[in-house]
């Protein structure tokens, strides 16, 4: 399996003019093509701030970040962001606006996302007229416009109720692996980590250093809400909730 990005000793050091604080040390990690991974941790231990190094929003302090072959992020945040007063479709093609590439054939291929994973009849609505789930599936799809092969989720299902974070975690794994997508996911929700992605990471408290690393394997794994009822599901809850020790 092709290798995509390779991390090698990552730090991060936030500087005050009273004093310093390493928020990242020692992070190492090879990321393959097709990976789905969760980073998990105690809160606050610095889980989002290795996304923002790896997508270019902050300065790493030290280590190597190398991405192999035409690897190209897109980022998806913790709240949708829409723009209110932008259309559906209109919010989805920013990017592509943005970065100066769009085109009749970008547009199209937007509308087709748009389309193929139930927002065909909302195109032309507005962010207002959508529930949280249906907001956050525009927002993946605006990620997607730019046509990334490496997705960064922070959080990206916080905001939502119990049910609804259900539902759009299928939404997203489903479209994620449909596209073919390589996936790193920060999440403080361990049954989250474990029922979407191959890997989890334990962070240990700040500064963050990985702790361990699991490979979920579970016996009959299909989708988020089928995985939670496999039977070897507890089993890495309990090994990676005891791995935190921490309130999460």
């Amino acid at each position: 399996m092709k290798n995509v990005l390779e991390i090698k000793n990552l730090k991060k050091i936030y500087h005050t003019k009273a004093h310093e604080t390493l928020a990242v040390e020692d992070f190492s990690f090879d990321v393959n093509d097709g990976d789905f991974i969760a980073i998990v941790g105690p809160s606050g231990c610095g889980k989002s701030t290795i996304l923002s190094v790896l997508c270019g929003l902050e300065e790493k302090s030290g280590g190597e970040i190398k991405f192999n072959g035409n690897t190209k992020i897109g980022y998806m945040l913790q709240q949708d962001s829409l723009f209110e007063w932008r259309n559906i479709l209109d919010n989805c093609l920013l990017g592509l606006e943005i970065n100066k590439t769009l085109n009749e054939e970008s547009k199209m291929r937007v509308i087709n996302l748009l389309t193929t994973y139930g927002l065909k009849d909302f195109i032309y609505s507005y962010p207002d007229n959508l529930s949280g789930g249906m907001r956050q599936r525009v927002a993946l799809i605006r990620t997607l416009a730019t046509n990334p092969n490496l997705l960064l989720l922070d959080e990206p299902f916080s905001a939502l109720d119990y049910q609804s974070r259900l539902a759009i975690s299928d939404d997203i794994y489903n479209i994620l692996r449909k596209e073919k997508k390589t996936m790193i996911m920060v999440t403080h929700d361990i049954a989250e980590a474990i029922s979407m992605c191959d890997k989890v990471i334990v962070l240990s408290d700040r500064p963050a250093k990985i702790k361990s690393i699991y490979n979920i394997e579970l016996e009959n794994k299909s989708t988020p809400i089928n995985n939670r009822k496999d039977k070897n599901f507890s089993y890495y809850y309990d090994k990676i909730w005891k791995d935190i020790d921490f309130h999460v």
